[in-house]
């Protein structure tokens, strides 16, 4: 990538406001939140700005942006973020969205300005500089104006410039020559006639009708947890499904996508394969808690490649409403029945399960040069598959000690072929002291009998 991605939008200040109720308004039936922490972040663009930095690219906003607190506050948070913001001048309040939240949840949310939509129409020389020299462009339109400014939009015409365009049904239409535009199900229906009938023919009949009318590239749409369907050369279209069904919050997940396709597109990538990485994107995304998740003080590139910070953000999301989480661990080297039964019956005694993985270094430790035979990316990839498993994280000394200490599960488990298998030697795991130190259980599950890694191995080279 030679120029700075670039990313085109309208922001808002996002708050989570947390605490917890105990008690109703003496004066109305409603709850009294006690509060106890807040976070701000960017919203809109400036989410999709924040996600495609966190990436470690250089990503610059263009955006209007007044002088009021929330404008303030959004300029710090995205300049610790080391997005570039070239701000155009508006008189309009900044939008903000508050949420009040009690154990997690969510009790009312007030949303502060952003009403109607203002085009600016005056554009400094150096920001059409910037989207000359552009390594690629993201449109992120939330009807707000910015997307409708005509000095930004004639800018956009070098085919050159790989742009995605992420539309809003009030905001404008996406620019012709767009290489990639990415409506979700919902706006697909309200932009055209496509529905009824088969839901794959009707997002395919939709999306073809949107590329003939905007005269794009490609059109990509969202399906949420069943994945995208993609638009592009020739009458059919091609569908990518997410790698895993990922349950959690699905708010920014769109942006994540958008700013993810934006960045391979920006690389160099085909737009099948920019849309496929994006798709495993968001669902990682939503897997981790969607925007709720996202932390200006911890870039999404150190979540991605760190995944003990992904099961500590599940961990503190789940006891935050008073939940129980769970934690195994082994090599999974080989994934078979036995170890799925175990998986599933962990799962069962609590809230959440995050599997502890031994690196490929750890197993080759452990059990010798020949191992692991399925190497660590695509031993985390099939647990984050099964619906039994919520978090993955990978440690590479020779026991999890470690990372049970920064976790702190309320359950321990291991399978019943450990030690034999047998209920008396539970005292005996070697991680069953650190565990009961802050108040933890350890406990063994049932194991199919004859399940074997080991086993199966012998019997391949047989």
């Amino acid at each position: 990538m030679s120029g700075p991605l670039v990313v085109i939008g309208d922001v808002l200040l996002d708050r989570d406001v947390d605490g917890t109720v105990d008690r109703l308004c003496p004066d109305a039936p409603a709850p009294v939140l006690a509060e106890r922490s807040s976070v701000d972040r960017p919203g809109g663009a400036g989410l999709a700005a924040l996600l495609a930095a966190g990436r470690g690219h250089d990503v610059a906003l263009v955006t209007t942006l007044g002088d009021d607190e929330p404008a303030v506050r959004l300029r710090e948070l995205l300049a610790a973020a080391g997005v570039q913001v070239c701000a155009l001048p508006t008189r309009r309040p900044t939008a903000e969205k508050i949420r009040l939240r009690a154990n997690g949840r969510v009790l009312v949310r007030l949303d502060r300005g952003g009403d109607g939509s203002a085009a600016p129409r005056r554009v400094p020389a150096h920001v059409i500089e910037l989207l000359r020299s552009a390594s690629a462009v993201l449109v992120s339109d939330y009807g707000r104006g910015t997307a409708r400014s005509e000095p930004l939009r004639a800018a956009l015409a070098d085919p050159a410039v790989p742009v995605v365009w992420d539309p809003h049904p009030r905001g404008p239409e996406p620019t012709p020559g767009a290489r990639l535009v990415t409506p979700n199900e919902a706006e697909l229906r309200r932009l055209t006639d496509a529905d009824g009938g088969l839901r794959l023919a009707a997002a395919a009949r939709g999306a073809a009708e949107l590329r003939r009318r905007w005269r794009a590239g490609a059109v990509a749409v969202t399906m949420g947890a069943d994945g995208v369907l993609l638009s592009h050369a020739g009458p059919t279209p091609l569908v990518v499904p997410t790698p895993f069904r990922a349950t959690g919050d699905a708010c920014g997940a769109g942006d994540r996508f958008a700013s993810a396709a934006a960045v391979a597109l920006a690389g160099g990538a085909l737009v099948s394969e920019a849309v496929e990485g994006a798709v495993t994107e968001a669902t990682d995304f939503v897997a981790v808690g969607g925007a709720a998740a996202v932390r200006v003080d911890a870039s999404a590139a150190e979540r991605a490649e760190d995944r003990p910070d992904d099961a500590a953000d599940l961990v503190e999301r789940v006891r935050a409403r008073g939940g129980t989480v769970v934690a195994t661990g082994g090599c999974f080297d080989l994934v078979h029945a036995g170890h799925v039964a175990t998986l599933e019956a962990a799962r069962q005694l609590g809230d959440c399960l995050v599997v502890c993985l031994n690196s490929d270094a750890s197993v080759a430790a452990l059990k010798g040069p020949e191992r692991p035979v399925v190497p660590q990316a695509d031993r985390v990839r099939l647990l984050a598959a099964l619906g039994c498993v919520d978090a993955v994280v990978v440690f590479d000394e020779s026991t999890p000690h470690a990372v049970l200490s920064r976790l702190r599960p309320d359950v321990w488990v291991k399978g019943g072929d450990y030690s034999g298998g047998s209920p008396s030697d539970t005292p005996d795991l070697p991680e069953a002291e650190l565990v009961a130190g802050w108040g933890g259980q350890t406990v063994i599950v049932p194991y199919l009998a004859g399940r074997s890694t080991t086993k199966i191995i012998a019997s391949v080279k047989e």
